[in-house]
């Protein structure tokens, strides 16, 4: 479709259960302080694990946003979900009824889905026999049901879907969503990601690929971004949830606008199952995608939310791919910083968590920190903003996700201006 043609798109709301907080305020103020959400596990007892520190949500009510009978049919993943969700329509003000609820759509990622149901189930399968498994045992693992889960307890009845491509699954969701309003297929989208994967087995299976940070005398430094003792990440959960509107249908209703989404890159390394591809080439591809698809120059970059996931291939990777992107001065100049040092690596929910960060940098003037780095790898040498938030015009931001099996994402968000 030709640009004169697209819908322009905007964030209208945003919604957030991370391990920093279980609301929007909650989260951005914990950026904002630099706090650590990492701790101990105590979903389950990981004495015998390798890996035994998380990112875990805590004090989440699911009754606050459903009944307990609709709570107790559902696995963690689709119950934050719902619950971000319901926070971001909130935020936006937006009221979904028998006029709108066709126009209006939902896409939200995962990675792994209900990995929990599926443990609990498999367990009562050993242990009691197939005919004890529970009747619901699909329909609450499968991983669209947080898109139709959300669908059903919001009224949504435009496009729905749900993108599943491990850590860019969120982020991919959130693209795709951005597509659906630019291209007239929806007025509006409910999209993000989420992901509740601390479990025992989902533990055991990425320490097993050497993935996972074994720092457990010490889980406030554990995750390190960027940092040359850096070992692996640290597993995280939670949910970001954003509202895209058509942007003549949010001013028709007097919406507050956060920014303005412009593009989207995505691509694909088809280089390993797990490794990136040397040199950043598929990532670096993504952000050019992104750039150009929103046709925003190299040097008008502000700010960029990296994948940083804290793991020795990744950030090196990453640092590489984005001068490659932006050529290396500019790449020098932006400010780059990694939230997943506060909240750990929430997979399929990564993407959700952190646009809602790089929304809400743009928003605020204000970029969040990378904490822990302490003495910075040779090989990332960017502007990693360590230790502290800073205050600094954001007019343009990026936002990277990079998944097992090779998947690139980067959104990009700027101030929005009616006149642009």
């Amino acid at each position: 479709m030709a640009k004169a043609h697209q819908k322009r798109v905007v964030v209208t709301g945003m919604g957030a259960i991370t391990p920093l907080g279980n609301t929007l305020a909650e989260y951005w103020e914990g950026l904002m302080a630099g706090r650590n959400g990492i701790d101990y596990i105590t979903a389950f007892d990981a004495s015998r694990h390798d890996c035994r520190i998380a990112g875990e949500v805590r004090g989440f009510d699911p009754t606050l946003y459903m009944d307990r009978k609709d709570a107790k049919r559902m696995d963690r993943f689709a119950q934050f979900a719902v619950a971000a969700s319901k926070q971001a329509l909130a935020d936006a003000q937006l009221t979904i009824d028998e006029g709108n609820a066709t126009d209006i759509g939902i896409i939200i990622g995962t990675g792994v889905g209900g990995i929990k149901v599926m443990e609990d189930q498999q367990e009562i399968y050993l242990t009691k026999g197939p005919n004890r498994c529970s009747p619901f045992m699909i329909p609450m693992m499968i991983a669209n049901m947080a898109a139709g889960l959300t669908a059903i307890h919001t009224g949504a009845k435009g496009p729905n879907s749900c993108a599943v491509t491990a850590c860019a699954a969120g982020s991919n969701a959130i693209g795709d969503a951005f597509r659906m309003v630019q291209h007239g297929y929806a007025k509006a989208m409910i999209c993000g990601g989420t992901e509740a994967a601390i479990t025992p087995l989902s533990v055991a299976g990425f320490a097993a690929a050497r993935a996972l940070s074994t720092r457990n005398d010490d889980p406030q430094h554990a995750s390190r971004p960027f940092d040359l003792s850096r070992d692996g990440f640290v597993l995280g959960e939670g949910a970001g949830i954003l509202i895209l509107e058509e942007l003549e249908f949010a001013l028709a209703r007097g919406a507050r606008i956060y920014a303005e989404m412009v593009g989207y890159g995505l691509t694909c390394d088809a280089y390993h199952m797990t490794a990136p591809s040397p040199g950043g080439e598929g990532a670096a591809r993504a952000i050019e995608a992104c750039l150009k698809d929103a046709g925003i120059a190299p040097d008008q970059v502000s700010y960029i939310n990296a994948h940083g996931t804290s793991t020795p291939a990744n950030d090196s990777t990453e640092t590489a791919a984005i001068k490659r992107a932006l050529g290396e001065e500019n790449a020098r100049r932006v400010p780059v910083s990694s939230t997943k040092s506060m909240t750990g690596h929430l997979l399929g929910g990564s993407g959700g968590i952190e646009a809602i960060a790089t929304v809400m940098a743009v928003a605020h003037d204000r970029i969040p920190p990378t904490i822990n780095l302490e003495q910075p790898d040779p090989a990332c040498d960017l502007d990693y903003v360590p230790h502290q938030s800073r205050a600094c015009p954001v007019t343009v931001a990026l936002s990277n996700s990079f998944g097992f099996g090779g998947h690139n994402v980067t959104l990009a968000f700027r101030k929005f201006t009616p006149d642009r």
